[in-house]
């Protein structure tokens, strides 16, 4: 599994991603800047805001036609999925 979101082209692959960072976290989480949960989801929201520049700093386009619902919808699922 890779923590490389430039590898992430399907739901199947998103899955996969998100245990690869969570193994990350448990391996070392202390390495992360935003180790718990609300700076984590504070510096999330704020990445999103800022995606744009993000995206044009590295020379690529921001993906105006993404799934952002289903992103969202998979977050809140998070709070009380078992």
């Amino acid at each position: 599994m890779t923590t490389s979101p430039d590898h992430v082209a399907g739901r199947e692959d998103l899955a996969a991603f998100v245990r690869a960072l969570r193994s990350s976290y448990a391996e070392d989480g202390s390495s992360w800047e935003n180790a718990d949960l609300p700076s984590f989801l504070e510096a999330l929201a704020a990445w999103i805001d800022d995606a744009d520049g993000w995206y044009g700093n590295t020379g690529r386009e921001l993906p105006r036609d993404g799934d952002w619902m289903f992103f969202a919808r998979a977050l809140r699922a998070a709070t009380v999925y078992e």
